[in-house]
């Protein structure tokens, strides 16, 4: 007899580990005795009592699911007003129930993966006999006997892996929970006894296929039957039925996304429908039928991937981008931003956003047509924002570049960087506004009580001292600042017209008579930022715009005037559908009286006037909806701007450089000036706002603030310089001599001021005084009765009072009231009839005289 040889180290580490196994959990009389335990609940013996300590409950809970973004549109694919915009998950999944599902998906799955399942109650328990042996024999667990109820349980811990905080949580735990270990596997047992104590069959079939992976990052039975067929799970047909269910052990390597996967998963889901066959689910027929459809390209109806924003709708992608950016601003999906970013992660969130495709993708379009994304002469950006007074409701949020946030990129044509928002939520660093920005000061005059029809100075100054301004009740120190007029205007004017007009000397003037800082709050608290987050600067060119500010800021102020001053935080979701099914309030409308509604409206009748001149007509569309607005363009014209307001919109434009010092003026695109670029994107924004929404006539402007606290320019006329000097300055007024004009008035008296006597003025503006040079006199009058003199003989008197130059002209007689034709005696026949200039004219003697003679014909 030949001596035994000693078994293989894989054996023996089998047996000791099977015998391990038996001996720790008692595992073969356990799972002998589940289905009773499961049923009864009778107590097992010590023999299994470290089975029975292990967790036994584990709930199904919701699992990962597509996030959705809906906007409102009434065009076509839309479903009650409403359009799906963007799917933002983590795991491509929408769960579905029992009753959505094939029924051959259901059979697919029960004959081709878990035979028994309706019968074990959660073990199979001469599958894991046969496991167990296999195992035995391997030495290693290579065999799990796997029902769909260890699977679910699998795929559970799987899943909550995957949302661990950090990844290298998620990696631990992934890794454990597919370990194949023996204590893994009894765990994976227990755990499926207590779903079946806790669900019924078909809530454990429905939740293994929403959780099951198919690969191509698509999970579950719906999102499958779409991204590879593109129908429901509820439609499915048995040949993609098996297809599907086929993907689900070997995810990468049988899912339908790669061609080389045909040929592995045509064998599998033959296996499957035979198995469907076998088991009296299907005929043979319908056998035939199914194993006879190929597997490929003609079969497939494959959808690409649509996650992200940059799948998103083309017309809002940025807004999508905007939406996700604020997900931690979200009361609706926690009590804070860890806990919100963990439920958006998991999904299942369905957000109907304020965004608005009516109007938005006719905003869209112009500014693709008038900003084009094609430039490379110079990078060239636009955007464009609209907020809903009233509420902060965001409308429209458009920008010329393509939305793009992946790794390879697609050139000059696109960014990740959202124009409109701030860096916080898009990366912007923000932009320079210009006189868009004046209309701050234009409310902090009206707020100190200040009137429109007070006049200041507009004068440009090369340098203007600082000292001249105050800042949060300080006068500032230094030196000087250039500032110029872009038109090279100069003079006095009134606040109204220094507006309509953007006169940057008249703002200067005003912030002179105010504060800094007051200007600057009065912009923050209707919601101007900075794109950098840091506060709003008030150096004293900060009137004029020299903050970088975010394009959406700009639209929820105007949006605020337009409100009657009433600020609204901007806000992007109007409802939201939990993943439960139910439904609750997105961002309410966040509101405060920024600034007092006569004050508003005041502003508002003055900005009225700026839409009806200039090239501001070209942002109107003149649809009879009363409009407010303000241009803006920068030093250089590296950035232009236009806002403007209605009761319904308040909406911005930004036509600029991203970088660089570009003059947009010198460009041009579809036959459009560049100065007008902004006024082409603003007037079919406006246009489809107005033709959605509508609009009215805000309140009459307040008859205090025409007048303001203002003085009237007295009546000096006659007055020695020096006395109206001390009675200009002792009312306020600052004084500057004109010099002297030609005048009848004794020399050195006042003849007339700039602004004129009894306009009113602010407190400081500069009162220019004209003195008498005293050299007219009055001009003689030689035409008397027009029956007197000749020509010579009124020469003749001309000439004695100073004029040298006497010219002659005809004029011809009309005859006499109730007379016929002028006759060759008629008196006046021969004599002077009229004078240039007239008799008693103050006149500069020297002018050159024409005296006209009567005649009966020239």
């Amino acid at each position: 007899m030949s001596a035994q040889k000693p078994p293989r180290r894989g054996v023996i580490s089998g047996i000791a580990g099977f015998l391990g196994f038996s001996l720790l959990s008692g595992v073969l009389v356990t799972v002998m005795v589940a289905p009773a335990i499961a049923v009864t609940g009778v107590t097992a013996s010590s023999t299994i009592g470290v089975f029975d300590s292990l967790p036994e409950y584990i709930n199904i809970g919701q699992q990962s699911q597509r996030n959705e973004i809906w906007a409102s549109y009434s065009g076509e694919g839309s479903v009650d007003g409403k359009f799906l915009i963007a799917s933002i998950y983590d795991q491509n999944r929408e769960e579905v129930t029992y009753d959505q599902i094939s029924k051959f998906a259901l059979d697919a799955t029960v004959d081709g993966e878990d035979a028994r399942f309706f019968e074990h109650g959660g073990v199979d328990v001469s599958s894991v006999v046969r496991a167990a042996l296999a195992n035995l024999r391997s030495g290693a667990v290579e065999s799990g006997a796997s029902t769909l109820s260890m699977q679910l349980v699998k795929n559970i811990a799987t899943q909550e892996a995957e949302n661990l905080p950090t990844q290298e949580e998620r990696d631990a735990a992934y890794e454990k929970a597919k370990k194949e270990s023996f204590d893994r596997k009894l765990k994976e047992m227990k755990q499926a006894i207590g779903l079946e104590k806790k669900y019924t069959k078909k809530e454990i079939l429905t939740a293994y296929l929403n959780i099951a992976n198919f690969g191509n990052a698509t999970y579950g039975i719906q999102a499958a039957a779409q991204r590879y067929y593109s129908v429901n799970a509820s439609d499915l047909t048995l040949a993609q039925a098996a297809s599907l269910v086929a993907i689900v052990q070997y995810p990468n390597q049988r899912n339908l996304g790669d061609p080389a996967n045909y040929e592995s998963n045509t064998e599998r889901r033959n296996y499957i429908i035979n198995a469907m066959y076998k088991a009296g689910n299907i005929t043979a027929a319908e056998r035939d039928e199914a194993i006879a459809i190929p597997v490929d390209d003609t079969t497939l109806a494959l959808q690409p991937p649509r996650n992200g924003c940059i799948a998103a709708n083309d017309y809002a992608k940025f807004f999508c981008d905007y939406v996700v950016k604020s997900v931690g601003d979200f009361a609706f999906l926690g009590g804070n931003e860890t806990e919100r970013n963990a439920n958006w992660k998991r999904g299942g969130y369905k957000l109907y956003t304020t965004l608005d495709l009516d109007v938005q993708i006719p905003a869209q379009i112009a500014t693709w047509t008038y900003a084009p994304n094609t430039e490379t002469g110079f990078a060239l950006g636009s955007a464009t924002s609209s907020v809903q007074p009233g509420t902060g409701r965001v409308l429209i949020m458009t920008q010329n570049k393509l939305f793009d946030d992946t790794a390879e990129g697609i050139g000059s044509i696109g960014t990740a960087v959202n124009f409109n928002t701030s860096y916080k939520y898009g990366g912007s660093s923000g932009f320079q506004p210009g006189s868009t920005y004046k209309v701050f000061t234009l409310l902090d005059w009206l707020k100190a009580g200040k009137g429109v029809q007070e006049r200041v100075s507009g004068n440009p100054n090369r340098q203007e001292p600082f000292s001249s301004y105050t800042a949060c009740g300080s006068k500032l120190s230094g030196g000087t600042f250039p500032f110029k007029n872009n038109a090279g205007e100069a003079g006095t004017y009134t606040v109204r017209s220094g507006t309509v007009n953007s006169v940057n000397g008249v703002f200067f003037s005003m912030a002179k008579q105010l504060d800094l800082c007051d200007i600057r709050d009065v912009a923050a608290s209707l919601g101007v930022e900075r794109a950098d987050g840091d506060p709003l600067g008030t150096n004293p060119t900060s009137i004029i715009g020299t903050n970088e500010v975010t394009p959406l800021s700009m639209a929820t102020a105007y949006a605020s005037i337009a409100a009657n001053g009433l600020y609204c935080k901007p806000i992007i979701v109007d409802s939201v559908t939990m993943p439960d099914g139910s439904t609750a309030v997105g961002q309410s409308p966040d509101c405060r009286q920024a600034i007092a509604p006569n004050i508003a409206d005041t502003a508002i009748d003055v900005l009225k006037g700026v839409m009806v001149t200039g090239n501001q007509v070209y942002s109107n569309p003149d649809d009879g909806i009363p409009i407010f607005g303000k241009t803006g363009t920068t030093d250089d014209a590296r950035h232009t701007w236009m806002a403007t307001g209605t009761t319904m919109a308040g909406t911005v434009v930004w036509v600029g450089n991203i970088v660089g010092d570009y003059n947009i003026l010198d460009s041009g695109y579809a036959g459009v000036a560049g100065i007008r670029l902004r006024h082409y994107i603003m007037e079919p924004t406006v246009a489809a706002l107005n033709a959605k929404y509508g609009g009215v006539d805000w309140a009459a402007p307040d008859p205090d603030l025409m007048t303001g606290g203002g003085q009237s320019v007295p009546d000096v006329t006659g007055l020695t310089a020096g006395a109206a000097q001390t009675i200009l300055e002792g009312l306020g007024f600052s004084y500057a001599d004109g010099g002297a004009v030609d005048s009848s008035l004794e020399a050195g008296r006042v003849v007339s001021t700039d602004p004129p006597i009894g306009s009113v003025s602010a407190k400081g503006v500069t009162i220019t005084v004209y003195t008498s040079k005293g050299n007219q006199i009055p001009f003689p009058d030689v035409v008397a009765d027009g029956k007197s003199n000749d020509f010579n003989q009124a020469k003749t008197l001309v000439q004695a009072a100073g004029y040298r130059t006497v010219v002659q002209a005809c004029v011809v007689l009309a005859p006499s009231s109730g007379s016929g034709p002028v006759l060759p005696t008629d008196p006046r026949v021969g004599k002077v009839q009229t004078s240039n200039p007239a008799p008693g004219t103050p006149t500069v003697p020297g002018a050159t005289v024409t005296l006209g003679v009567g005649k009966i014909n020239c």
